[in-house]
């Protein structure tokens, strides 16, 4: 194996190994002892990448602008342009554009062949019916949940029941037909399901609270796949 190949590899164990990865997990992936793979660590640091650790701690890579784009193989690049194109379709106004965004990045950073294959991809994704629009910014609400902040909103129910709510957000689900929020609602002490195109008034409170949104949302997501209480959507 080649050295340019094993730090490809490397790049590709720190991208897909959870954080902090150990030196150990590191060699295990591309193969070399724990004394090459520091050696390899210290390589990609002097091409510029931005590898967060030390032995002993782990180590995390931090993404930088200075990198060398990413080679893709044929059918990873189809998977791209198909989950794009339907992030276009469903996604709300802003992440839809992001999509757009991201596709027009790509077309430009490939190499002539892929950039041919990207623009006359054969897989595509289109909706006759698209979900209804958010009545909120929903990337106002996407950055709280990343913050970790609790929100509060005016909801309306199906059956036009109107109540304000304070939750803890956890997560953005993108239904068939509806964008819903996945949250721990304050005013019910459990978990709920809020649907976008049915919140109005969105506040972004000073309430935080972090480190626990990925517990919660693990303890939700276990909840949602017991057989004996499964989930729907609300309508």
């Amino acid at each position: 194996m080649s050295r340019t190949h094993r730090l490809f590899q490397l790049m590709q164990a720190l991208r897909a190994l959870p954080t902090p990865a150990t030196a150990q997990q590191l060699a295990d992936e591309t193969g070399v002892s724990e004394r090459t793979l520091y050696r390899d660590i210290d390589a990609l640091r002097g091409l510029g990448a931005v590898i967060d650790g030390a032995a002993g701690f782990g180590y995390t890579l931090i993404e930088d602008a200075t990198l060398p784009p990413l080679g893709f193989q044929d059918e990873e690049l189809e998977a791209l342009v198909l989950g794009l194109r339907e992030v276009m379709q469903v996604g709300d106004p802003a992440l839809a554009k992001a999509a757009q965004g991201a596709l027009d990045k790509l077309r430009a950073r490939l190499p002539d062949r892929q950039a041919h294959r990207l623009r006359h991809a054969v897989l595509s994704a289109h909706r006759f019916a698209r979900p209804k629009a958010p009545l909120i910014d929903a990337g106002t609400l996407r950055r709280a949940v990343w913050a970790e902040s609790h929100v509060r909103f005016a909801y309306r129910d199906a059956a036009g029941s109107a109540t304000t709510r304070e939750v803890q957000p956890l997560g953005i689900v993108y239904f068939e037909s509806s964008h819903c929020l996945l949250a721990r609602c304050l005013l019910r002490q459990d978990f709920r399901s809020f649907r976008l195109d049915r919140m109005t008034g969105l506040e972004v409170l000073q309430d935080s609270f972090r480190p626990n949104r990925v517990s919660l949302l693990r303890e939700y997501m276990e909840q949602l796949r017991n057989p004996e209480n499964p989930f729907t959507p609300p309508r």
